[in-house]
């Protein structure tokens, strides 16, 4: 079993953009409560199942496992919730840190958000200068909550 810790921030402006090229991502849910989420994801030429249970606003468990990549991409096209996340993501290191920019496409084109996994809840962060107001308690952010209610309903 994995823990992830995350914490996710909203961008003061578009000066990353330099210090990443990103990958497409689609990703949808085949199950989703309060309490846990089971998503399917595919990456490039890869497809993953990721089951998630809510500990608490940062904390997670979480199961991924690589499936086939017809699979994925059958689940995402006919079982999934639709509409489905689509997203580019960035990955640029900072202090030490990996920081993922997601910039959403589809139905939530315009929401581009950060994030930051966390070994132990209460660890300090040096944010980047172009990260801005925390959004982690907030549930509109979540991914499973944007496809429920797309950035672009807001």
């Amino acid at each position: 079993m994995g823990i992830e810790i995350e914490r996710k921030f909203l961008l003061k402006d578009d000066s990353w953009r330099s210090l990443s090229s990103g990958r497409i991502y689609y990703q949808g849910y085949l199950s989703s409560t309060k309490e846990h989420v089971v998503r399917v994801r595919i990456i490039g030429a890869k497809g993953f199942l990721t089951i998630k249970r809510f500990i608490s606003g940062r904390l997670r468990m979480e199961f991924e496992y690589e499936i086939p990549f017809e699979d994925a991409r059958e689940m995402l096209d006919k079982v999934c919730e639709k509409p489905l996340i689509e997203k580019k993501r960035y990955r640029i290191e900072h202090q030490g840190m990996v920081w993922e920019i997601d910039e959403f496409l589809g139905a939530n084109r315009g929401l581009v958000v950060a994030e930051v996994e966390l070994e132990q809840e209460n660890q300090t962060v040096e944010k980047p200068e172009w990260i801005g107001a925390e959004v982690t308690e907030d549930p509109r952010y979540l991914n499973i909550n944007l496809v429920k209610h797309p950035f672009s309903k807001w």
